[in-house]
């Protein structure tokens, strides 16, 4: 599993960041995404496939290796 990001979509709502942060920051200067663990386990496929339908531009997505 891997995430996918586009930092240009990101409006910064911090959303993802808030629910899983040792997945997931926010750029200081910015407050966009930054994805921590591009490669997460299957453990927190849930969690972060939950967080990216809940992102309010959809910046970011789960896709299998």
């Amino acid at each position: 599993m891997r995430i996918r990001y586009d930092r240009e979509r990101c409006v910064g709502s911090g959303a993802c960041a808030f629910t899983l942060p040792e997945i997931f920051d926010q750029d200081e200067d910015d407050g966009r995404v930054l994805v921590l663990v591009e490669r997460p386990g299957a453990e927190h496929r849930k969690a972060i496939e939950d967080v990216a339908a809940s992102c309010p531009v959809l910046a970011l997505s789960v896709e299998d290796d």
